[in-house]
């Protein structure tokens, strides 16, 4: 038997609630951001027909009860003409991790998005770095998402569906990071992310331009205070060396020991330059 055959079945309007999610927008067209008309643009282009405008009408009426988005899905609950509210459910393909790490990567390399991203910004040209790795931020058609809903209604999307569909839109305006969540990738994530790529990016590129003072700065404090006392007494720490009854010492020994100076004087190694007032010194 048909729906409208069915005894509760009532040929009227929507039972009017107070306590609804009502649209911002009281006319022409819906979402205030590019990303949240860049979605409309994508179902608009889906020749969903006039079930689209029913449940505009629905969404400024504040129909929706209530909205949820996690990752892959948005559910709501809808305010029909029974006195049941209709539950809506509305899923989308996920980005796999391993293609989220790609984006990740490509954003992290690009300065500009990871800082408007990190200041909680969506970067208009964000879109484009899904394109350019075969991605899409956006559903390309109607197959990537599957639309339920409880209503007796067979079309789909159903005028419930679609005020759903809209105050989604809206709900992007109000945090586009709900776009990245949909697809997949909860605002902590993606940024701890970032930040780990953002920060491990820039030490590499900042280890070559480390300068010798830097190197000098990094060694042990206590290293030469040490030795202080002992800095101009090699010969009594000396190993003598059996050379026809005559004790062989190295007076350059000191410079011998230690690690190499990170130092240089015209072109020479301080090193070096210390070595022959060692030897003089041995000498006399």
């Amino acid at each position: 038997m048909p729906f409208w055959d069915e005894p509760d079945f009532v040929k009227s309007g929507p039972i009017r609630v107070d306590n609804g999610i009502r649209a911002r927008s009281r006319r022409g067209a819906i979402g205030s951001s590019w990303w949240s008309r860049r979605f409309i643009e994508v179902l608009e282009s889906l020749e969903l027909g006039g079930r689209l405008a029913r449940g505009r009408s629905y969404a400024r009426a504040g129909q929706v009860l209530n909205l949820e988005v996690t990752a892959g899905s948005v559910v709501s609950s809808v305010q029909g003409s029974r006195p049941k509210p209709y539950q809506v459910r509305i899923d989308i393909r996920q980005i796999w991790a391993t293609h989220w790490e790609r984006v990740e990567n490509a954003i992290a390399e690009a300065a500009i998005f990871s800082a408007k991203l990190l200041a909680g910004e969506m970067p208009e040209d964000l879109e484009d770095v899904f394109d350019d790795l075969g991605l899409s931020l956006f559903p390309r058609d109607a197959g990537e998402l599957t639309m339920e809903c409880s209503c007796p209604d067979w079309s789909v999307p159903c005028k419930h569906v679609a005020a759903t569909l809209y105050l989604l839109a809206e709900a992007f305006d109000g945090d586009p990071f709900l776009v990245l969540t949909w697809r997949g990738r909860d605002k902590a994530t993606l940024l701890a992310n970032l930040r780990t790529l953002r920060g491990s990016s820039e030490s590499t590129a900042e280890a070559p331009r480390r300068s010798i003072w830097d190197e000098l700065r990094s060694l042990p404090q206590d290293d030469l205070a040490d030795r202080v006392d002992g800095y101009f007494s090699c010969r009594s720490r000396l190993t003598p060396v059996d050379a026809g009854q005559q004790d062989i010492v190295i007076p350059d020994a000191v410079l011998r020991e230690r690690d190499p100076l990170l130092l240089e004087a015209h072109g020479k190694a301080v090193t070096d330059l210390l070595r022959p007032a060692y030897l003089a010194m041995g000498d006399s």
